[in-house]
């Protein structure tokens, strides 16, 4: 377990083992979570990291279909021609 230590100014370094295996940049965010004594932090994605995720994707099948597809109109009815 690889150990770091706390900054006057509250900063913890990343070692350099880590920062490379998980391709951490400066400047990125982090999600930072406290459970009991465990922190957590999270890199958050960039949203570049999301471009093109869904090239190629199969849109046959999409999501509530039923809301795009036009009503069936009912037939009119003409009660004028009584006999």
């Amino acid at each position: 377990m690889l150990e770091v230590t706390l900054s006057e100014q509250y900063q913890i370094s990343i070692p350099p083992e880590i920062r490379d295996s998980l391709h951490l940049q400066a400047g990125q965010k982090f999600s930072i979570s406290i459970n009991d004594n465990l922190i957590s932090l999270m890199p958050k994605p960039d949203i570049q990291s999301f471009r093109g995720i869904l090239k190629g994707a199969n849109t046959d099948n999409i999501r509530d279909r039923w809301k795009i597809v036009e009503p069936v109109v009912p037939p009119v009815v003409n009660y004028s021609d009584s006999n």
